[in-house]
């Protein structure tokens, strides 16, 4: 089981890293790319051209395209099709996972940034809960019924798809980017609810009177700008300490965790329930107060109680033998280790990005995020088996 597990983490890994590549190939200019197929090539680029709201929209198809692949390819007698879906949905990943957070940057507020950008988080949240409900053996969570679970991939990319194009393109997009100020006008009033955004127009207009370079920089532009290196190297840091700081391998191992630490087999896919409830209600509470608590705030009080808790779970775990009540120690720990992520960490890298760069170096700023933070989820997937194997329950410590 978890040779497959780690399978399934290489898989997941290498197709969003493939796909964040890509956005950064795309970017930088590069000519010569003669491995890519020319239609995943064209689609990416016409991702870039077609703005926030359009590149969402079209991120879409990947989501469709998957689920048939993934939910029919039992029915196929095809392990390719499962092979290639994989690929597909991962692409989906890397692209939804840098636009969106831009999309709602831009969309939003100063004074309500913060908790707008958490939204982003609260949902990811939610979705793990969702998977975790339907994968219930009542529900999907059967050998007969798994490929309608992979089916489910579609619904979410459907009801965007009826969604999204009732609402605005990203205003700050439309005027700096379009020189669209009507455009921009219109949709700051859609998303305020009120007909008076001067303010709001004056804001973008002082930013972009302020910015270095009228147009999008490139990743190699970002990289070299001495300026722009401090908050470059902090979002590098932030993003790398989101996926290293652990928690994936409690998400990808979770079940092989707590049977080690001792609960039935049966009664596992009820207790995973608890981490997505628990981990949902820390980023719902973590976006009501990261307006008045502060970005730096939430993110040091996180990490430095993950370490509390993983320092904790090693030593419960060690002595789980010996004590009948130590397992649900264990899993008290995993609780409160989940809502310390959550609580911080795991929305905020995200928040920060799109606050440390103008709208110029933006784009570029997110693909490095983007690629950073599945390289890094794509190292722990990978390796945590290993270190594990070797460490058995120290590995936490």
């Amino acid at each position: 089981m978890r040779q497959i597990l780690q399978y399934d983490a290489f898989l997941r890994g290498l197709t969003v890293i493939f796909c964040s590549s890509l956005q950064l190939l795309v970017l930088i200019h590069i000519q010569h790319i003669h491995f890519i197929h020319t239609f995943i090539l064209l689609f990416l680029t016409m991702m870039i051209i077609m703005c926030r709201k359009g590149t969402l929209l079209a991120n879409n198809a990947l989501a469709l395209i998957a689920a048939l692949l993934l939910a029919l390819g039992e029915m196929a007698g095809s392990f390719e099709m499962l092979i290639i879906g994989r690929f597909i949905i991962g692409m989906d990943s890397g692209v939804s996972l840098s636009v969106l957070p831009m999309y709602l940057g831009e969309i939003s507020p100063r004074h309500l940034r913060g908790s707008i950008g958490q939204v982003h988080s609260i949902f990811i949240c939610l979705g793990v809960f969702i998977g975790q409900v339907l994968g219930l053996p009542e529900i999907f969570g059967q050998e007969s019924r798994w490929n309608f679970l992979f089916g489910f991939l579609a619904l979410p990319a459907l009801l965007q798809l009826c969604v999204l194009p009732f609402l605005p393109e990203s205003p700050r997009f439309l005027l700096m980017e379009r020189r669209d100020e009507a455009g921009a006008e219109r949709a700051f009033q859609a998303f305020l609810g009120r007909s008076d955004v001067s303010r709001e127009l004056e804001e973008v207009h002082a930013e972009g009177r302020a910015q270095i370079t009228q147009r999008t920089a490139s990743v190699l532009e970002l990289v070299r700008k001495r300026s722009l290196r401090w908050q470059l190297i902090t979002v590098i840091v932030v993003m790398s300490c989101y996926q290293l700081c652990g928690l994936n391998a409690i998400w990808y191992y979770t079940n092989g965790i707590f049977l080690d630490a001792g609960f039935q087999p049966t009664l596992i896919p009820y207790i995973t329930l608890s981490t997505g409830g628990i981990e949902t209600l820390a980023a719902v509470v973590s976006g009501l107060v990261i307006e008045k608590v502060g970005r730096r705030p939430l993110l040091i009080f996180g990490f430095s109680a993950m370490a509390v808790f993983f320092s904790l779970l090693t030593v419960f775990l060690q002595y789980q033998d010996r004590f009948s009540w130590m397992p649900y120690l264990s899993f008290t720990s995993i609780l409160l280790l989940i809502a310390s992520f959550c609580s911080g960490p795991g929305g905020i890298p995200f928040v920060l990005t799109g606050e440390l760069f103008e709208q110029s170096y933006r784009p570029a700023a997110f693909m490095i995020a983007g690629t950073i933070n599945w390289l890094s989820n794509f190292a722990v997937g990978l390796l945590f088996p290993f270190i594990q194997a070797g460490l058995i329950n120290p590995v936490f410590g």
